[in-house]
């Protein structure tokens, strides 16, 4: 088998090119000791533009992940990948086949449908408002707007996947449990959101405060990194999740989407029929 030192890899789209990046991360954290160059070619929507990104592959030559709709444009440049013997991928188009065969419909063949200011995306963007408004315990009195309320102690990750959920149309406010300070009343009267709370293990919550501590160029031995401390620290709010009947969610060494993705299957498994579908 040989080995490539570096691989060149071009992303082609008609819209932003979010689609192909996804999943060619997705695809090569499969490969260890891959070295990658993308070449990311956007809104390709015009032959001349095309030109472009067929001269660009030739300089440097490696496979290439498109989603073009335009027909004359995807054999242009499928044409051109055959000559120089590079992979041609439609990414697509083995989901849109699937699909419309069992939906009995052809796609619309428009570029850049999911990226339209539809209903979906202005909800996205209320949805981003209420998560940076109601970062860190701020404003509690309308907690009962939110879809998700994340709970739990520092260094769990509540901020950036809240922000990840919001960006995906949710709702989501996240409340710190804090040793010593009394948890808001609030969030023991809510009806409509789903309050989940977050644990870690202790040994690596350490580690992350220690980082965070050294970065604020603080006094590094305090009960903010006490083993003793933190340990009992959570197991109080995983004490207090149980006791609420709160999904607990395990945070250690998970990748925000990762988590992201656990906070939704509960919420699925919360309202089977209900917001599973919000950035559809």
């Amino acid at each position: 088998m040989t080995t490539i030192e570096l691989l060149h890899l071009h992303l082609v789209s008609d819209a932003t090119g979010e689609t192909n990046h996804q999943i060619a991360r997705a695809c090569l954290v499969q490969f260890d000791g891959v070295r990658v160059k993308e070449h990311v070619w956007s809104l390709v929507r015009t032959r001349g533009y095309l030109n472009k990104v067929i001269a660009g592959i030739e300089i440097n030559p490696g496979p290439v992940l498109f989603t073009l709709i335009d027909n004359e444009l995807r054999q242009k440049l499928e044409k051109a990948c055959r000559r120089l013997e590079v992979p041609c991928i439609p990414v697509l188009d083995p989901i849109l086949r699937a699909l419309g065969d069992h939906l009995g419909l052809e796609s619309h063949g428009r570029p850049g449908r999911q990226h339209e200011m539809d209903a979906a995306y202005f909800r996205r963007i209320e949805a981003m408002d209420f998560t940076l408004a109601h970062d860190d315990g701020q404003m509690l009195h309308d907690l009962e707007e939110a879809d998700i309320i994340v709970v739990g102690v520092s260094r769990t990750s509540k901020t950036p996947t809240s922000l990840y959920l919001a960006n995906r149309g949710f709702k989501t406010a996240n409340v710190p449990i804090v040793p010593g300070v009394p948890v808001p009343e609030e969030l023991f009267q809510l009806k409509r959101p789903m309050v989940v709370a977050f644990t870690t293990d202790p040994a690596r919550l350490i580690q992350i405060r220690r980082n965070r501590v050294l970065m604020l160029k603080q006094r590094e031995e305090t009960d903010y990194v006490a083993l003793e401390r933190v340990r009992k620290e959570v197991a109080d709010a995983r004490q207090l999740a149980n006791r609420q009947g709160w999904p607990i969610i395990d945070v250690t060494r998970r990748s925000i989407e990762e988590t992201s993705a656990s906070v939704l299957q509960k919420l699925e498994e919360r309202q089977p029929d209900g917001r599973g579908d919000v950035d559809a």
